[in-house]
């Protein structure tokens, strides 16, 4: 969550259930899952440490750290090469990195209303200055954003493979 809920004091904030619930699926891989907390991410391995360097297999869900000024174009570089999986970024849509992001995406989902993170200790934040994206990669992503869309109102779905389907705008 970074800089807008904490003045940048920590990078550790957890995605809340809410989320996992609506877009119903399961995932191989967290790749960038807390040593110290049990998340919500309903997946079978998990990676303890944020390591771009760490093998990546399977279906993904990528919450990495935000940290500062485009931090977070090497994981949205190495999740868009292994094409496969979800990842969860703040809404910063005019930064270069999330407009190229968004150009290699096959479905955006952005999440409606301000995205309350859980704290590693396990409490709540408060409601961040940013919005939260969901960017897909691969027709597994696609088909969990357009559920969390169409089944669960989780947000505004856009994107060139979201909207060939019939579940965009």
């Amino acid at each position: 969550m970074s800089h807008w809920e904490t003045a940048g004091v920590s990078d550790e904030w957890y995605t809340p259930k809410f989320i996992f619930d609506a877009l119903s699926v399961s995932f191989d891989l967290d790749v960038a899952h807390p040593a110290d907390y049990d998340t919500h991410v309903p997946a079978t391995h998990k990676i303890y440490t944020a390591s771009l360097e760490r093998n990546w297999h399977g279906f993904i869900w990528m919450n990495p750290p935000f940290g500062g000024r485009n931090s977070l174009k090497p994981w949205l570089d190495k999740f868009f090469s292994h094409a496969d999986g979800i990842a969860l970024t703040p809404d910063r849509t005019s930064a270069p990195w999330w407009q190229e992001a968004a150009a290699r995406a096959d479905a955006v989902l952005f999440i409606a209303g301000k995205v309350r993170f859980i704290r590693p200790d396990g409490s709540e934040g408060k409601s961040p200055s940013n919005g939260t994206t969901l960017f897909a990669s691969g027709d597994r992503a696609v088909s969990a954003l357009r559920h969390a869309h169409l089944l669960h109102n989780l947000g505004f779905l856009a994107g060139r493979t979201a909207l060939a389907q019939g579940g965009g705008v």
